[in-house]
């Protein structure tokens, strides 16, 4: 899809992700930069999604393949998609040296036109906040999902947000623009067709390399069924 053919709230948050994708992995809330980094990840995830079943996860906004890769590496059948070229481009290539076989498609989080009921997991990493329509977002989530499908959103809270680059013109038409607490989400997990939200704090200085100056959490939901 041409960000020529999007709305221009939109085609102005993938050109600013295209743009940072080069060093995108040097950043600590992006990459993973030590082994402690790499094992506290590792643990969170364990617990998301033990490695017996395997299971069928869909990374949103995967970037460079963070979620998908460490999922895969766990066992499951992991797949990733985002709309800036740039950052697949990085994610395809790590795939292919660690052997794994993780298919990173260009695809809307809003509308990732996947069909219904083909996962038992989706993941996002700061992708919500990104958003033009989350809500909407929210929705094809939870038609992706199998019934007893989780959805599990590592969010967080950075009320100092500075809207800079790209955001500066568009940030006013982003619902969740700088984050939201935890419990701001669960109504909106609700309303999109998900019970029993939960909380995990992810304040763990290992898992940023530092102690986070922000809320920072992951919070999981399962597909209510009607």
């Amino acid at each position: 899809m041409s960000n020529t053919t999007l709305e221009p709230t939109k085609a102005a948050v993938i050109a600013h992700w295209n743009r940072r994708a080069a060093d995108f992995d040097a950043g600590p809330t992006h990459g993973l930069l030590n082994p402690a980094q790499d094992a506290a990840w590792r643990a969170v995830l364990a617990q998301l999604a033990p490695a017996t079943p395997a299971l069928d996860v869909l990374d949103v906004g995967c970037g460079t393949g963070f979620l998908a890769l460490l999922l895969a590496e766990a066992g499951h059948r992991a797949t990733g998609i985002d709309l800036a070229e740039e950052m697949l481009a990085l994610a395809r290539p790590k795939a292919a040296a660690r052997g794994l076989d993780v298919p990173f498609l260009a695809a809307d989080a809003e509308a990732p036109g996947l069909g219904s009921e083909k996962f038992d997991l989706v993941v996002e990493r700061h992708v919500l906040w990104t958003l033009p329509d989350p809500a909407r977002a929210l929705r094809a989530w939870r038609d992706l999902l199998r019934p007893g499908g989780r959805v599990a959103l590592v969010e967080g809270a950075w009320w100092d947000m500075q809207a800079r680059d790209e955001y500066a013109a568009i940030h006013g038409a982003l619902p969740l623009f700088g984050g939201r607490p935890a419990e701001q989400l669960a109504a909106p997990l609700i309303e999109a067709g998900f019970a029993n939200p939960q909380v995990v704090p992810l304040m763990d200085a290992a898992l940023w390399t530092e102690a986070p100056k922000h809320e920072r959490y992951l919070i999981v939901a399962t597909r209510a069924e009607a």
